[in-house]
């Protein structure tokens, strides 16, 4: 059973497209594993509208920030906005206010 489906902006796509190729393999197993099983430490809410899916590579923290959004109301979507390798524990404030902006843009195009 998936409890949501994936879908990527221009921003999370390109930062995909530059990492290791290994890498990008891992990253799309812990969205694909995260769909199925909705577990915490690879899909962990940071507020109230933004999401992070979580990988762990080669000692790098990737993250992807997302947020939820509907199609039709029949398939539940997530919205993953861009990427980046986190280099502290806490998500800076400066990558969540971008996802938000990100996230403001895709509802108000839509």
């Amino acid at each position: 059973m998936r409890f949501f489906k994936t879908i990527f902006l221009v921003e999370a796509d390109e930062f995909i497209s530059q990492l290791d190729p290994k890498a990008t393999k891992k990253v799309f197993y812990n969205i694909d594993l995260a769909e199925q099983t909705n577990d915490p430490k690879l899909f962990k809410k940071l507020n109230n509208d933004i999401w992070e899916l979580r990988t762990m590579f080669a000692g790098l923290q990737i993250r992807l920030l997302a947020f939820w959004g509907k199609t039709d109301n029949k398939e539940t979507l997530v919205i993953a906005t861009h990427g980046f390798i986190k280099k502290v524990d806490k998500v800076s404030a400066k990558e969540i206010d971008r996802a938000v902006r990100l996230r403001d843009n895709y509802f108000k195009n839509k």
